[in-house]
């Protein structure tokens, strides 16, 4: 039984068509120079995508980070003990 993974096709990750809005004059240069703008446009929002979760992660444990940054400030680090350099 073959079992498929509904976000990839084999080492292929699906890919689904969407519209997209863009200023004239930039799409015509881009299509002039060649640049493949579905790439461009996958790879910006994989990169903002990644940047954004970051940040809630960030957000979503500032007290946790803190309070364990004080903690480390006050007692140091737990394995410093056994440090060889």
């Amino acid at each position: 039984m073959i079992i498929h993974n509904s976000s990839r096709i084999g080492d292929r990750p699906l890919k689904r068509a969407t519209n997209l809005t863009l200023t004239s004059e930039v799409l015509e240069e881009a299509k002039k120079l060649g640049i493949n703008i579905s790439k461009v446009c996958d790879t910006f929002l994989e990169s903002l995508v990644k940047q954004e979760k970051e940040r809630l992660w960030k957000l979503e444990n500032t007290k946790f980070i803190d309070e364990y940054n004080q903690l480390t400030d006050k007692e140091g680090l737990p394995l410093d003990k056994w440090r060889s350099f």
